[in-house]
C-alpha cells in the first residue's frame, strides 16, 4: 500500500525511553506499513523520557489507524496523541475577516465608523452608483451553496458543504485578491434559493453559485441571471466549461486537428456535461454526442426528460444511439464529467487516431489516467498526482477578478471563450507537448490573463 496524499497526513506524539534508537524502530515500522514518514521532531526530552513528533503521510483513513497500530506495537513506545493535519487545519475555520483600516484612536472611530460613516451613507443614498467604489461591494463575491451536490460527496446538506465553501473563498483571495465569503442556505427548495440571493445581492458585486444540484441550479442561474445586476456565475457549469475548452484547444493543438472538424463525445449530462456542450457549441465543434445512464441522447428519443431533451436537440447530428463504446467509435475526443470507471481503456482503441481523453470523475476518474495514456496521444484528469489536472481555480478567481473591474452586470458566452482562449496561450508554443496541456494554478500569469480577457469582453459589449 503507497501513501503520499497530504490529505492524510498525520501527526503522532510519542513518549518513549530516552533511548533515540526507538525512533529509527519507529520510521522502519512505518515504513513497513508503507506509511512515508515526512518529519522527526524531538518535542521534549529529560533523562527518563523523550516526547517525539512524527509525522508521516498515509494512503486513506484506514492506513492511518493501520499505521497508528504499527507504532503502537514498537517496544518501549507509548502513543500519546495522534492528529489529522487535516483536521488541524480546520480548526476554527480557513478564513477570516481583517480591518484594512486602522482603530487606533477615536479619530480613527470617527471616521471608520460614526459620526463620518454617516457622511458617506448620505452620499451613497443620493448616489448609488459610487457603492462599488466605496464599499466592499466592488470587491466581494458570495459563495452560495445549498449543500445538495458536493464536491464527490453528494447532498451533505449546507453545514457539511462549509468547510468547502470556506476553502473556495480562500482560493478567491489567494489567486484574484478577491474578498469571498461561504453564504450557506438551509433551504434546497428553488424558491426560497433565488428569494435569499436577491436579498443578500446588494452587499456583493457577485454571485458564485456552487455544488447545487442539476437540473434546479440551472433554474436557479437563469433566474438570478434575470433578476440582478450583477454577475452570476455558476462554477460547476462554467469554471469547469472554461478550463476544459482551455485544455482542449491546447490538446488539438498537439494532435494537430481543428475544433470545428472533431468529433467529441461527453460523457455526463448534468451541469458541468451541459455547460461544456453549450461552451464547445458556442466555439464552434458541430458533432457532439452526450452520453449518460439513458445511453446516447438524441432528439429522436421521446422519453427522455425535458432537461436532457433540450441536450439532446443540440447534439447528436447523426443520432448515434446506444452505449459508451458506440458513441466513441471513430469519435476524436472524450470528456467524462459522470462516474467512476465507464470507460474501459481497450474502447479508446475504437476511437479515432491520435484521440484525446479527458476522464475528470473526482475522487476516481472514468478511466485510470495510466490505462488511458498506453491508447490516447493526450490524457487529462481532475487529479492532481497525474500531468494535465483540469482545476476551476485556473478559471474562477480571474473571471471574476476581470468582471469586479469592470464594473459588470452579466456574464455572457463570449466571456467564457475568451476565458478560455486566455488560459490556453498562457501556455507557450515552446512548453506545450501531450504531458502539459494546461498551465499550473500557482502560475501568475493566468489570473491576470483570464481578468484582462473578461475586462476586453465587457468593453466590447458595452460599445
Amino acid at each position: 500500500m503507497s501513501a503520499t496524499p497530504s490529505s492524510y497526513s498525520i501527526t503522532m506524539r510519542l513518549h518513549t525511553a530516552p533511548d533515540h534508537g526507538v525512533v529509527g524502530r519507529v520510521a522502519t515500522a512505518i515504513a513497513r506499513e508503507g506509511g512515508i514518514v515526512t518529519a522527526i521532531d524531538v518535542a521534549d526530552s529529560s533523562h527518563d523520557r523523550l516526547v517525539v513528533d512524527v509525522t508521516c503521510s498515509a494512503a486513506d483513513a484506514t492506513h492511518s489507524e493501520q499505521v497508528v497500530e504499527c507504532v503502537r506495537a514498537v517496544e518501549g513506545v507509548e502513543v500519546y496523541k495522534v492528529s489529522d493535519r487535516t483536521f488541524l487545519l480546520h480548526l476554527g475555520g480557513k478564513i477570516a475577516v481583517t480591518s484594512k483600516v486602522p482603530l487606533r484612536t477615536r479619530d480613527d472611530l470617527s471616521m471608520a465608523y460614526t459620526p463620518g460613516v454617516g457622511r458617506v451613507s448620505m452620499a451613497l443614498a443620493e448616489h448609488p452608483e459610487d457603492i462599488p467604489r466605496l464599499t466592499i461591494k466592488g470587491n466581494t463575491v458570495a459563495v452560495v451553496t445549498d449543500g445538495s451536490a458536493v464536491l464527490g460527496l453528494g447532498n451533505i446538506g449546507p453545514g457539511a458543504a462549509l468547510p468547502v465553501m470556506e476553502g473556495k473563498a480562500a482560493l478567491f483571495k489567494r489567486f484574484a485578491d478577491i474578498d469571498a465569503w461561504p453564504i450557506c442556505l438551509a433551504s434546497q427548495d428553488t424558491d426560497e434559493i433565488v428569494r435569499a440571493v436577491e436579498m443578500i445581492a446588494p452587499g456583493f458585486g457577485g454571485i458564485n453559485l456552487e455544488d447545487i444540484a442539476a437540473p434546479r441550479c440551472f433554474e436557479i442561474e437563469a433566474r438570478l441571471r434575470a433578476s440582478l445586476d450583477i454577475p452570476v456565475f455558476h462554477d460547476d457549469q462554467h469554471g469547469t466549461a472554461i478550463v476544459v475548452m482551455a485544455a482542449l484547444t491546447n490538446a488539438l493543438r498537439v494532435v494537430d486537428k481543428l475544433l470545428a472538424d472533431v468529433r467529441v463525445v461527453v460523457a455526463g449530462a448534468g451541469a458541468a456535461g451541459t455547460a461544456i456542450v453549450t461552451l464547445m457549441l458556442a466555439a464552434g465543434i458541430k458533432d457532439i454526442v452526450v452520453w449518460d445512464r439513458e445511453g446516447c441522447l438524441s432528439s429522436d428519443d421521446t422519453s427522455l426528460p425535458l432537461a436532457k431533451a433540450s441536450l439532446a436537440a443540440r447534439t447528436n447530428p447523426r443520432k448515434v444511439r446506444g452505449d459508451l463504446h458506440d458513441g466513441l467509435k471513430g469519435a476524436d475526443v472524450f470528456v467524462g464529467v459522470s462516474a467512476p470507471n465507464v470507460l474501459d481503456p481497450e474502447w479508446i482503441k475504437d476511437m479515432a487516431p491520435e484521440a484525446v481523453v479527458f476522464a475528470l470523475a473526482n475522487p476516481d476518474p472514468e478511466v485510470d489516467p495510466a490505462e488511458a495514456d498506453k491508447y490516447a496521444a493526450v490524457v487529462a484528469s481532475g487529479r492532481s498526482d497525474y500531468p494535465n489536472q483540469i482545476n476551476n481555480v485556473l478559471a474562477f478567481p480571474g473571471v471574476f477578478r476581470g468582471l469586479l473591474d469592470a464594473r459588470a452586470k452579466e456574464i455572457t458566452l463570449d466571456m467564457l471563450l475568451r476565458a478560455a482562449d486566455a488560459i490556453a496561450h498562457v501556455v507557450t508554443d515552446t512548453e506545450i507537448n501531450p504531458n502539459f496541456i494546461i498551465p499550473s494554478v500557482f502560475n501568475p500569469a493566468v489570473p491576470k490573463a483570464v481578468a484582462t480577457a473578461i475586462r476586453e469582453g465587457v468593453a466590447d459589449s458595452r460599445k
